[in-house]
């Protein structure tokens, strides 16, 4: 059993390591930025028209290297607005949450630098928080679900390792977005299931694929309904009562989803208005010139004429993804793509070993949709054991499965390391399953409070890394030499991506 309360230390190793990797990130970003020249890259480039000074100067040198690709966009958006059609595709609360804290926290600051270097040092500050305070949540959910703290403590510390690590740091929402997931998850495994909804709903307004995340609250309603109908079985119990219950799941499953879309819906109603309607919002000359160059849509132009205006449903997301990016099934399978192809492979490769080793091992709670109780004479031996194998990471297991799935087939393959790594804990779950499992060194002969024993017939009590007061992590790093070849693909793939994420993403080179 995991303690209720009472000091862990690892919580503290979690948010120390993960602060330890904000910095390094930051450091060596900026050590890129200045060593490697920023690539030519035919992006979304805003003209900038604000006074700087040396401040802005030293801020651009130091922190420039996040704000390149998208990040223009989320930055651009917290200082003007949407001017742009295609800004739209960028949902509003990260930054929002940009332009309040350059207008609050970092006031004190607006003597001597401009609006949007203030908004490039919310973007670090506030990522860089977000990024810890998701590690921290991630673990809390881990320890719940997988009830384990050792493999609790290893997920947490690979997600502080996340291949999309330079995602967590630049002018993205994905930081923001994998702490309110996280935190919404680990509500609703404490049974709040409201928190959950308001912290699901803040993720839709972060991100479009938070919409998703709604078949976690009909799975938790459904799965409740479903135990109490087996556990009136033979009471007697009417099946009018039965209908009754049904109705109320229902009704709640269907309000609670109502609140997790609701962002997405205002959102889109926002869209319509601002470019379907009738505008007298002024225009910069120079933003629109580059609208002219480059024949972007302008809300006060034009108005109305985009044939999404017309629609029976005018949801502009879907036509930013259609028209401006060519988003769709199978669009993206040219052989001109193999490179990405490649680049998202090894998110490819574990997102697939992750569902069919839970299947393969879970054949009937996945059969069953995890909904049907086991029969109480089953064998002991038969009952999932602690970890990846839990029944209460099926749900997970579907989610991550089903972004997986249309991320491979229906998006920007490149994006689906970022995207899969923001929005779900199966790959750290899983990586830390492999790495628990399979790598001796963390192996012992010695019983976990929560775990249970660990197999092991290779390593001495003495030489387990559990036993040590270091992280684990970091220990496996330092006896590199000494650790399976699977260990060193998992830990090898997490550091190549972050720091070539860095060199490249952070001076326009492709990696987005």
């Amino acid at each position: 059993m995991l303690p209720r309360n009472g000091r862990d230390p690892r919580r503290r190793e979690v948010l120390q390591f993960a602060l330890f990797c904000r910095a390094v990130t930051l450091l060596l970003q900026a050590l890129f930025n200045v060593l490697i020249p920023d690539h030519v890259a035919d992006a979304f480039s805003p003209p900038r028209w604000s006074e700087t000074g040396f401040a802005d100067w030293l801020l651009e040198w130091l922190l420039g290297g996040l704000s390149h690709w998208d990040a223009e966009h989320f930055l651009f958006i917290a200082e003007h607005g949407y001017v742009y059609e295609h800004n739209c595709a960028f949902f509003p609360l990260f930054p929002l949450s940009l332009r309040v804290a350059a207008e609050t926290a970092l006031w004190p600051f607006h003597g001597f630098l401009c609006l949007r270097s203030r908004l490039l040092l919310s973007a670090a500050l506030l990522n860089s928080l977000f990024s810890v305070l998701a590690s921290w949540v991630l673990y809390e959910l881990s320890c719940l679900v997988l009830r384990c703290r050792r493999r609790a403590f290893l997920s947490a510390i690979l997600f502080c390792l996340t291949p999309a690590n330079v995602f967590m740091a630049a002018a993205y929402s994905e930081s923001m977005f994998a702490l309110l997931v996280f935190a919404a998850m680990w509500q609703l495994e404490n049974g709040q299931r409201w928190a959950s909804v308001l912290l699901f709903s803040l993720a839709t307004g972060v991100r479009s694929n938070g919409l998703i995340n709604a078949g976690f609250l009909l799975y938790s309603q459904t799965k409740c309904f479903a135990s109490q109908l087996q556990a009136k079985t033979g009471t007697g119990i009417k099946l009018l009562q039965n209908i009754g219950h049904f109705l109320s799941m229902a009704a709640s499953a269907a309000v609670m989803s109502a609140f997790v879309f609701l962002p997405f819906a205002l959102f889109q109603f926002y869209a319509y208005h601002r470019f379907c309607k009738p505008s007298e919002h002024a225009v910069p000359g120079m933003l629109l010139q580059l609208a002219v160059d480059k024949g972007y849509h302008v809300a006060s132009v034009n108005n109305g004429e985009q044939p999404w205006c017309s629609w029976n449903f005018p949801v502009l997301y879907i036509y930013i993804q259609d028209a401006y990016w060519n988003v769709g099934f199978l669009r993206y399978f040219e052989l001109k793509q193999i490179p990405n192809f490649i680049l998202a492979s090894p998110t490819i490769l574990l997102g697939s070993w992750s569902v069919w080793w839970y299947v393969t091992a879970n054949s009937w709670h996945c059969l069953t949709l995890g909904l049907v109780k086991r029969k109480s004479g089953m064998k002991r031996e038969d009952k999932p054991a602690a970890g990846f194998s839990s029944p209460a990471v099926f749900v997970y297991m579907v989610h991550a499965a089903a972004l997986l799935i249309f991320g491979t087939f229906c998006m920007h393959v490149q994006v689906l390391t970022r995207f899969l790594g923001s929005s779900s804990p199966v790959l750290y779950w899983f990586s830390a399953q492999l790495l628990y499992d399979h790598e001796p060194l963390l192996q012992s002969r010695a019983a976990d409070p929560c775990c249970g024993r660990v197999r092991s017939e290779k390593t001495p009590l003495n030489d387990s890394l559990w036993d040590r007061k270091e992280n684990v992590v970091l220990a496996l790093l330092s006896n590199w030499r000494k650790t399976t070849s699977l260990t060193q693909c998992i830990l090898g793939y997490g550091l190549s991506y972050w720091f070539l994420g860095l060199a490249l993403h952070c001076n326009f080179f492709p990696w987005t």
